[in-house]
């Protein structure tokens, strides 16, 4: 069983993540944190240092390895999607749940968020409006179930999500019961 989560920065995607493998039993992978392993820095510095192309040729290796062994929960970068060579892998691979937000939702959480590189311009909203546009369709063609964010907790978008994994048949029903709330 394979699971990966696609949307854009700040959308919850390593919080739920983490949340549902949890929940589910299976193992938590997030593609940012196996990046940084391998090149031994953060993400924001070799974004700089080397530029968004060598980023996403490193993002499309590790995409690539995980998919081969394709298990547990995956939660990867926002700009994943980017690539035709991701969003077949994904979709062939995993079970890929969009997790949407509207820009204004992603802006009240990522307004003072300075580890992000593509967010660090004078206009964040602006620039995540840019990024809604551009990444939708390709968050929508790689997804077999959309889920809005908006405003649940990450407790209620874990279990949306796992209701969405039963009917889909990629969970057995019943066999994940709800989290107990807080």
């Amino acid at each position: 069983m394979a699971v990966a989560l696609v949307g854009l920065p700040g959308a919850g995607k390593s919080a739920v993540g983490r949340r549902l493998g949890m929940r589910l039993g299976f193992p938590f992978i997030d593609t940012d944190h196996v990046i940084e392993q391998r090149i031994g820095c953060s993400i924001r510095d070799y974004f700089e240092r080397e530029g968004e192309v060598a980023f996403r040729d490193l993002e499309q290796t590790v995409i690539t390895d995980l998919a081969a062994n394709a298990q547990g929960v995956l939660a990867t970068g926002g700009g994943a999607v980017l690539r035709e060579a991701n969003r077949t892998l994904l979709r062939d691979h995993f079970h890929v749940i969009y997790l949407r937000s509207s820009p204004e939702d992603l802006f009240r959480r990522l307004r003072h968020d300075v580890k992000r590189p593509l967010l660090q311009v004078a206009d964040p909203l602006g620039r995540l409006r840019e990024l809604h546009d551009a990444r939708d369709p390709f968050y929508r063609e790689t997804a077999h179930d959309v889920v809005d964010t908006g405003r649940p907790s990450i407790a209620m978008l874990v279990n949306i999500i796992v209701m969405q994994l039963e009917l889909a048949g990629v969970v057995e029903p019943g066999a994940h019961p709800e989290e107990p709330p807080p």
